[in-house]
């Protein structure tokens, strides 16, 4: 009768064990994914930021280089698709597009000196600039919390918790565009 009680008090405490072991490993889980999310919406804040810049940004330039249509209408229909897009993949797509439109445009205003000097316009583009570094950072605080959310997800013993409970891997924030990944070339 005591040797099934110890075997008893044994499995009970294993179980026990494993329960807070489950437990520990799925809450950990549950706050990696919570600091992506809480990552992603810093990132967000910052693009409504940029679209919120980009129609004065296009109005200034409308201004000067009305034969420059095609690359401003680029940039408008990039920035509605980053605002309609629905899932973090269907941003990162559209805002690496709005980024090389918007490059695009930057571009063409190295071929207007008085735009370039026009008060409104060099307070936007400062603006803009403020915003793209807050991007960057917010993009790299993103992928680093993903990066540590995706580890653990992937190892031991955490990865048997991640596929009991459907966790699933988080995307990275990368540019898909490689000509984006090239710094612009200014020419004087």
């Amino acid at each position: 009768m005591t040797t099934a009680l110890i075997v008893l008090a044994v499995v009970v405490g294993v179980f026990f064990l494993f329960g807070i072991v489950v437990i520990g490993l799925y809450n950990g889980l549950v706050r990696l994914r919570n600091e992506t999310k809480n990552a992603w919406a810093q990132i967000d804040v910052q693009l409504k930021r940029r679209h919120d810049l980009v129609p004065n940004l296009v109005e200034t330039v409308k201004g000067y280089a009305a034969h420059e249509r095609a690359t401003l209408e680029n940039v408008t229909k990039a920035r509605a698709q980053a605002m309609g897009a629905g899932t973090v993949e269907e941003r990162i797509a559209a805002e690496s597009a709005l980024s090389g439109a918007l490059g695009r445009l930057m571009l063409v205003v190295e071929q207007y000196p008085d735009l370039k000097a026009n008060r409104n316009f060099l307070a936007l583009q400062e603006e803009l600039t403020s915003t793209e570094n807050k991007v960057g950072f917010a993009r790299q605080f993103y992928n680093d919390s993903v990066m540590h959310f995706n580890t653990q997800l992937e190892t031991f013993p955490s990865n048997f918790v991640a596929a009991m409970f459907s966790f699933r891997p988080a995307a990275h924030f990368e540019l898909a565009d490689e000509a984006a990944r090239e710094a612009p070339k200014v020419k004087f």
